[in-house]
């Protein structure tokens, strides 16, 4: 969604002054995160490995150039709270992100809706005595990777957009998770190779494989076309590893990745993952599927129970 800001004819956000401050802030925060950040994952998990023969080498954070600038802060009103840093700034500097806004008066980040939706999800799961991988596929800066990493799950994430993946570099450092979350830079889809993408210059969570799609709610923004890796998930997650959930947010591309899952998704009820997709139907329409053709698909393969929560559909089987 667009942000709608009002002008402050009052003040300028960003002056000298306040740009001094933001550093100063910044300074402190890392500061103290480095000396403060202790273990907060109380309930790791020890006895779960990750099968580490990738067809395609994760992501290397060590090697990858350092994102600048750095705007991180922790999120508000979550059980297990968790550092994420900004990549999309806002137009600076009349109208910077929210976000910035929020870190200027001294608040936390505001607490993105898909964190404490998997958080909650994983924490009814783990309740019942269930364990395993959770998959994020489209992962952003890693605001539901992070979400389950802090509560100790390891994770698989999918992020095609440099920008992006430096900034879960960077939430990887600041939350201390290298253990805990592996990063792919690619695009899972139903095929194997190269995909064209286009990211959206100052909209970089509305980047799709499809240009329509990513053109859908912002037109006037700059569009970049580049060429990224594809890989079905069936191609990475062997048989014998157990997935509790599967969260999917990629811009109408929902029902490519599906179909590229589908062993993962054919697995019997006690075994499949709870699913998470994006169902925008717009979206879809520009990547030439349906929400119809989704369900289709998942009933096929026993997920017989969806429910809709806002753009979200979750889905089980019984």
């Amino acid at each position: 969604m667009a942000n709608a800001w009002k002008r402050d004819k009052t003040q300028k956000l960003l002056s000298p002054k306040i740009l001094i401050s933001l550093l100063v802030l910044s300074i402190i925060f890392l500061s103290s995160l480095f000396f403060f950040s202790g273990s907060t994952l109380q309930y790791t998990n020890p006895n779960l490995s990750i099968d580490t023969t990738f067809p395609i080498p994760p992501f290397d954070c060590f090697k990858c150039p350092q994102s600048k600038p750095i705007i991180a802060n922790v999120v508000e009103n979550l059980k297990y709270p968790f550092v994420y840093s900004l990549a999309d700034l806002g137009n600076l500097p009349e109208k910077p992100h929210k976000n910035i806004v929020r870190l200027l008066k001294g608040k936390p980040f505001r607490k993105p809706d898909i964190s404490a939706t998997i958080q909650e999800v994983l924490e009814s799961m783990r309740a019942s005595g269930k364990n395993g991988l959770v998959v994020d596929v489209g992962a952003n800066v890693g605001m539901a990777s992070f979400a389950a990493a802090a509560m100790g799950f390891k994770v698989l994430a999918f992020e095609p957009v440099f920008e992006n993946l430096q900034r879960i570099c960077d939430g990887i450092w600041f939350n201390r998770v290298a253990s805990l979350v592996t990063v792919f830079e690619a695009a899972a889809s139903d095929r194997t190779g190269d995909i064209t993408f286009h990211k959206l210059v100052g909209r970089l969570d509305n980047s799709a494989v499809s240009e329509v799609g990513a053109r859908l709610a912002f037109k006037s923004n700059k569009e970049i076309a580049v060429q990224v890796k594809s890989i079905p998930l069936d191609k990475l997650i062997t048989p014998s590893q157990p997935v509790l959930l599967l969260k999917i947010d990629v811009q109408g591309w929902e029902y490519h990745v599906l179909k590229g899952a589908k062993k993962l998704l054919s697995r019997k009820p006690a075994e499949a993952p709870y699913l998470i997709y994006e169902e925008d139907e717009r979206l879809l329409k520009a990547s030439n599927s349906s929400s119809k053709e989704i369900r289709d698909f998942l009933k096929s393969v026993g997920y017989n129970k969806c429910s809709q929560h806002g753009t979200d559909a979750h889905c089980t089987k019984e």
